[in-house]
């Protein structure tokens, strides 16, 4: 099961799905809100509902026990899910977010993703990305743009996510109340885990990563050269070298 981040989609994780699929029933749903998934009726993208949901979606596929895999936002879901279900889940893989992250990378996002509602053009939306990754080409940045974006009815685009989500600013707050929280629903995590840091992320340091791996049971880490937080598109042929030792042991 792997589960996007924030204001992505499930195609954040096209080229990892086609490496995993020869050894794994591959899943890879859009979170609430999300990609092709509808927006909520009340607004509510709270952790509590996804997690509600990505119960339901395994009760309804039938595909458990499983492996979770969750960058960013996802992997939140994934280790809050594998805290309250060990029965469910097998395996977990955290990728670059923990209970503590920087508030200067935090910034970074979320300066980009409240930069514009609307575009008037797929050009524009390529601009916009490649102003946030210099480092990507405008071909690469098209390509992923064509799967994350809409066009509305007056011509403008958008991205497919509702923008209900780019302003919700308490998913932005981090108290210290969450932090701790956060922690206890590590430590109490009992399946094999994996942490995955990209080694240019401004999310996670690497001080973080080794508090999480040295308070959790049973977890080990790896680090991505050529990655920054968005490990799975920055680097996904280091992603799948980084995690299949992990995931050869599981099998």
């Amino acid at each position: 099961m792997l589960l996007h981040g924030f204001a992505q989609s499930a195609h954040s994780f096209d080229f990892v799905s086609l490496c995993l699929a020869d050894q794994f029933h591959v899943l890879v749903p859009d979170l609430r809100g999300h990609g092709d998934s509808e927006w909520a009726m009340d607004e509510d993208y709270s952790r509590e509902i996804m997690l509600k949901d990505l119960k339901s979606f395994i009760d309804v596929t039938g595909c458990k026990p499983v492996i979770i895999i969750g960058l960013s936002l996802g992997g939140t879901i994934g280790y809050k899910f594998a805290a309250d279900n060990p029965s469910i889940v097998n395996a977990l893989v955290i990728v670059d977010v923990a209970p503590r992250v920087e508030h200067s990378g935090v910034k970074r996002v979320r300066n980009f993703v409240e930069i514009k509602d609307y575009f008037d053009s797929i050009d524009e939306m390529v601009a916009a990305v490649r102003t946030f990754r210099p480092d990507r080409t405008k071909e690469q940045v098209l390509g992923s743009i064509t799967r994350n974006a809409k066009q509305h009815s007056d011509g403008r685009w958008s991205w497919k996510y509702d923008p209900v989500l780019r302003h919700q600013t308490s998913r932005y707050r981090q108290t210290e109340k969450d932090v701790s929280e956060g922690w206890k629903t590590l430590e109490s995590v009992t399946c094999p885990t994996l942490f995955v840091r990209g080694s240019e992320s401004d999310i996670v340091t690497p001080q973080t990563a080794q508090e999480l791996v040295r308070r959790m049971q049973n977890a080990s880490q790896v680090t991505i050269k050529n990655a920054g937080h968005l490990v799975t598109t920055d680097n996904p042929k280091g992603f799948i070298e980084g995690v299949n030792p992990f995931l050869q042991n599981l099998l």
